[in-house]
């Protein structure tokens, strides 16, 4: 009964997910709806390294930004399509993750988390004075569209329904993954990387493999991100929030959970999108406030996040055989 009960939930998550923007007549609705599904494939890519690995990796903007640059990079010197700009920034992602997975995966805990947060503050100090890549100013993209490649529509609908297949991908492979050895590994790499050595699991290699796997998919994140506002800056592209954002999605739904992300991301993003409406401007810092009170009440109350809460609650109120509330 539990599982047929999940089932149909998610079932109508999904068909709500299809219909969201054709529900509403609201360019905001259009435009929200947009940024949940793209920080939901974001915090799908942290959670493969983050969630089933167990390693916390803090420098995933990395690969978001090298995602986000590629594309306008290529518009901006060549005058061609951002489009092309997208495999380009998977390859240099898988660059960057096997340039930094080698040496910072001797680490684990907090030093490999550090490791990857000075990481991504040195290639952001790095792009911020690069003038090819626009220095602090940023790169921008085409503003009109003179062809369909450019991805430049009026309304949110098409880049909605883009994002939407991109993160159908993205949990597809995750799931194949979590039902595969590859998935055993990991669980094993996560609950303990000495025991799992000792079973014989090739520890270093599958945690770079995992890496590798969630660079390229933040690192289309940040592509479509890109051609979705045409501009990036160093701040936009390789700031520490993002990958922040990236971990308290996946903590707040579930980390090491398929849907998690999804769940964290629809909770998240509205919440700081009225916020930042309420109190004007970027809201920054009253995103930082909910940032940390959110990591503050999941580590106290609810270490796995929304989905294992939804578990207790199902088990004690669906389950059969659950005993019954006293009238």
């Amino acid at each position: 009964m539990n599982k047929s009960i999940e089932k149909f939930l998610w079932g109508l998550l999904i068909l709500a997910l299809l219909v969201f923007p054709i529900s509403f007549d609201n360019p905001y609705y259009e435009q929200l709806g947009s940024l949940v599904l793209l920080s939901a494939i974001s915090a799908s890519a942290w959670n493969l390294i983050g969630g089933y690995a167990g390693q916390v990796s803090v420098g995933n903007v990395v690969f978001f930004g090298a995602g986000a640059y590629m594309p306008l990079l290529f518009y901006h010197i060549w005058g061609i399509s951002p489009l092309w700009g997208f495999p380009v920034g998977v390859v240099v992602s898988l660059v960057i993750a096997i340039l930094i997975g080698i040496p910072t995966f001797r680490l684990s805990g907090h030093y490999f988390s550090m490791a990857t947060i000075a990481v991504a503050e040195l290639i952001r100090i790095v792009v911020s004075n690069w003038d090819f890549l626009g220095a602090s100013v940023g790169l921008t993209g085409p503003a009109v569209s003179d062809r369909w490649s450019d991805l430049v529509f009026r309304s949110s609908m098409p880049y909605y329904y883009m994002f939407l297949f991109t993160l159908f991908v993205v949990l597809l492979v995750t799931y194949r993954i979590e039902n595969s050895r590859f998935g055993y590994y990991l669980r094993a790499i996560k609950s303990g990387e000495r025991a799992a050595k000792s079973l014989g699991v090739p520890v270093s290699r599958y945690k770079l493999y995992i890496f590798m796997i969630s660079a390229v998919f933040t690192s289309l994140a940040g592509s479509l991100y890109a051609v979705k506002f045409g501009f990036i800056d160093p701040n936009s592209g390789f700031g520490l929030l993002i990958s922040v954002n990236m971990i308290i999605i996946a903590a707040l739904g579930g980390a090491g959970r398929l849907l998690g992300p999804l769940l964290g991301a629809i909770v998240l993003i509205p919440l700081q999108s009225e916020t930042n409406s309420l109190f004007g401007g970027g809201g920054t810092g009253i995103t930082y406030i909910i940032n940390g009170a959110i990591i503050m009440l999941i580590a106290c109350y609810e270490p796995g996040g929304l989905l294992n809460l939804w578990d207790r609650i199902s088990a004690k109120y669906f389950s059969k055989g659950a005993p019954k509330d006293d009238a």
